[in-house]
């Protein structure tokens, strides 16, 4: 059995409320529970935090013995060369996604310090993107 875990940083825990516009009215731990119902095969874990100093640990923690990593790390992405760094350090592959399309969306969204060293970005399909990320374990 595949083991994965979704690590999404600030504000995603909001979802359902932050800017329904962009986001869904969809809480994440209800898409969750769909999603873990979908891929029954694979064990996917879950972990969210609005500390960057947490989503480098976490990174740190499952890097070298997880089957895949799917990171959301919302605006840190943009900003965080401490959690690119960390991408960058670990064994195990990331997949970067992002729930609206980044390039829609403000200049300074277009950055990321995470893309480089992940194996592949999705974006731009809404909680869809995760279901894209798991699969792409899958069908490497």
């Amino acid at each position: 059995m595949k083991k994965l875990i979704i690590i999404n940083g600030p504000n995603l825990n909001l979802l359902g409320k932050r800017e329904p516009e962009i986001y869904g009215h969809q809480t994440f731990e209800d898409y969750l529970a769909r999603l873990k119902s979908k891929f029954s095969d694979v064990l996917i874990e879950y972990f969210q935090s609005n500390i960057e100093g947490e989503l480098i640990n976490k990174l740190q923690d499952v890097g070298f013995s997880y089957d895949g990593i799917i990171l959301n790390a919302a605006a840190y992405t943009h900003t965080s060369v401490g959690i690119g760094d960390a991408v960058k350090a670990i064994k195990t592959s990331v997949v970067e996604v992002h729930i609206s399309n980044t390039f829609s969306r403000e200049d300074f969204r277009h950055q990321s310090y995470i893309s480089q060293n992940a194996i592949g970005v999705i974006l731009g399909f809404g909680l869809k993107s995760y279901d894209l990320a798991v699969e792409s374990f899958l069908n490497p």
